[in-house]
């Protein structure tokens, strides 16, 4: 930064700078600005034109069948393999050498693996799973750490067609089973563990006792990584390296119809009921693919990925695995914790592999400005070309820190929205058309409708806010929820009909640039992570010494949100104490997973309701934000909050 602009800068507001791209950045950008009037113009025919990147093995005779809202199919007709698109085209293509990801493991093992050994490894694991059993149509469990067979197991589903449901390695064995029942899975394949934080984390202990119930799954793949001690049941049980490793690295793909589903991804709802996404083939893959070019810029043929997240999740399928593959990326997998086994492990990675573009969560970002600008100044990352950020708003002070400290004023910051739900990008800056703006998700990205209407529906003025809604159908959208079509269309398409509806607040700023406000309903965004309040206060309720639970979700200045607990407990459990706070909080990591553990617990005697009987989760919010408690008049009994706001300044059961 000049000491002229710098000078400019320092006299506005985080919200009010402009970071436009340098005029060499703007001049190679894959996209110019004349790409959102196109787009515009026909959406249909700029989706229809840039799917022509996939390779289709059968065109599609309709780009989009809208003829039954809100289930939409796009390309239809068409076929093809998602594996095929993300791996032998490119072998085909003379590619084979270049790498696919460089793995580092938390510990320090590393493995560099290209595009034709990655074919070979999901082939046979293709060739595994079919010997298997496991046929078109299957469903199959995977629980796993952050490793390479990670990637290979989903690939090899998406292969054979198999449908994968990826479930996070830390959610608890509940968690797990839960999602193996609705999705009916036929298989799981896990490992033995992980390591996290330094330490081995055993992941096989969750899922023997997920089973224990569940005598239908008849077939666990476990990969060795950690070498701890697991339990076995012979008959089910079966080693990686004894099976896929030994088996034929010759399979032909089979072409699947463009609708045909790929994988189910469950989501925290405002039920206790975790929603199954089900997102499909052709059109998924071209969302992934289309944005992670265009909007990360990317130039396959010298840029080195990496995105910070947990294939766990929706940021990790899309943009560590589908999107990157399919446009013959090279990667970064890192296994492990940013603060292992020092502060600086994320920047030593970058210098090591030479990383030109770094996606992850404003958490993390956070966390880095606590521990300070001195960690990052320690190394170079003058490879550096873009950063992004995902899974929730990044405040204008993180922006900053961000830009300045790790892209050296010198590259771009994407901030970008989308959800589970979305599949790929939806509203993000283009690096080389906009100046961003700290803080702002800014707009649509070409190709996609997006609005902020008010409660009628009607679209805000500029400068003024509402919700965040779609209004036109995109390729890589959710085709349904699992098993469950009247959920989907009452969850997503009720509030204004025929329009999805992302249960998220914004604003449309001066400009008609938009700024995201959080969710409008029941669900937190803890660390870019959706949970929801119904389900953390179920798991609570169901330990015996509970009678009642309200949970909210409090500002917090490194996660975003923080779980806040509120119980009434038994008359047996007595009257509370901070082993009841740790029983209870443990139970909840049990229950859903530690990510969902309380900050705090506050036992009360009683909760604020309406003389209906509903519970006053606001008025929590404001005692757990330590701000004056609103309108009380519709309580049943005002005092109610004097007490709570006594209790939580005396007795906080805050986290150990």
């Amino acid at each position: 930064m000049t000491e002229t602009t710098e000078a400019a800068l320092s006299n506005l507001s985080h919200e009010e700078r402009r970071f436009p791209p340098s005029e060499e950045f703007a001049a190679n950008a894959n996209v110019k600005a004349d790409i959102y009037a196109e787009a515009a113009k026909d959406r249909p025919a700029f989706w229809a034109k840039q799917a022509e990147r996939l390779t289709w093995s059968k065109k599609w005779d309709q780009v989009l069948d809208w003829s039954n809202p809100p289930f939409a199919k796009w390309f239809v007709g068409g076929q093809l393999n998602v594996a095929y698109n993300c791996l032998d085209r490119h072998v085909e293509a003379g590619l084979g050498d270049r790498v696919a990801y460089y793995f580092e493991g938390e510990p320090g093992d590393t493995r560099t693996i290209t595009y034709q050994q990655l074919t070979d490894m999901v082939c046979q694991a293709a060739n595994t799973l079919e010997e298997l059993g496991v046929k078109t149509g299957d469903r199959v469990a995977i629980y796993m750490p952050m490793i390479p067979e990670t990637i290979v197991a989903m690939l090899a589903c998406a292969r054979i067609g198999a449908p994968h449901t990826v479930v996070f390695g830390g959610f608890s064995a509940d968690a797990l089973g839960t999602r193996i029942d609705d999705c009916q899975a036929k298989i799981v394949i896990t490992a033995d563990g992980g390591y996290r934080r330094g330490a081995a984390s055993a992941l096989k202990p969750a899922v023997d006792e997920a089973l224990s119930t569940r005598p239908e799954v008849t077939t666990v793949l476990v990969v060795k990584r950690t070498g701890q001690d697991i339990g076995w049941t012979d008959g089910r049980d079966l080693w990686w390296h004894d099976t896929v490793e030994k088996a034929s690295a010759s399979h032909k793909p089979e072409a699947f119809d463009s609708e045909h589903p790929l994988y189910v991804m469950y989501t925290s709802g405002t039920t206790g009921k975790p929603k199954g996404i089900l997102h499909t083939s052709g059109g998924y893959l071209l969302g992934c693919s289309y944005t992670q070019w265009e909007v990360f810029d990317l130039k396959a043929e010298t840029d080195v990925y990496w995105t910070a997240a947990d294939i766990g999740w929706v940021t990790g399928h899309s943009y560590i695995v589908y999107g990157p593959l399919s446009n013959a990326t090279t990667s970064v997998m890192y296994e492990g914790t940013p603060d292992t086994p020092h502060k600086g492990r994320w920047w030593e990675i970058i210098d090591k592999y030479k990383v030109t573009t770094l996606y992850c969560a404003p958490t993390t970002i956070r966390t880095f400005m606590k521990w300070g600008k001195e960690v990052p100044e320690k190394y170079s990352l003058d490879t550096l070309k873009l950063i992004g950020s995902v899974g929730e708003p990044i405040n204008p002070e993180a922006y900053i820190w961000y830009r300045d400290n790790i892209g050296h004023d010198k590259a771009p910051v994407v901030d970008t929205w989308w959800q589970t739900e979305t599949g790929s990008l939806m509203i993000s800056p283009l690096p080389g058309v906009t100046a961003g703006k700290p803080g702002a998700a800014m707009t649509a990205l070409p190709g996609i409708a997006a609005d902020v209407v008010d409660a009628a529906g009607d679209s805000v003025p500029n400068g003024g806010g509402g919700y965040l809604v779609i209004t036109e159908p995109w390729p890589s959208m959710l085709r349904t929820i699992w098993g469950d079509d009247a959920r989907y269309k009452e969850t997503y398409w009720s509030k204004f009909p025929g329009v999805y509806f992302a249960g998220d607040g914004a604003k449309k700023d001066e400009d008609g640039d938009i700024w995201l406000l959080g969710r409008v309903d029941d669900v937190m965004n803890i660390s870019g992570h959706r949970l929801s309040t119904t389900e953390i206060e179920s798991a609570l309720v169901s330990n015996p010494k509970v009678a009642e639970a309200a949970v909210v979700g409090a500002s917090d200045e490194t996660t975003g949100q923080a779980v806040v607990a509120f119980v009434i407990l038994r008359a047996e459990a007595g009257d509370g104490g901070e082993h009841i706070v740790k029983e209870l909080r443990d139970h909840v990591a049990k229950q859903i997973g530690a990510i969902a553990k309380p900050r705090q617990i506050m036992v009360v005697t009683e909760l604020p309701k309406t003389r209906s009987g509903k519970i006053m989760r606001r008025l929590l919010v404001d005692v757990a934000e330590n701000r004056p408690v609103g309108d009380v008049t519709t309580l049943a009994d005002s005092g109610v909050m004097d007490a709570i706001r006594t209790g939580m300044e005396t007795n906080s059961g805050a986290d150990d």
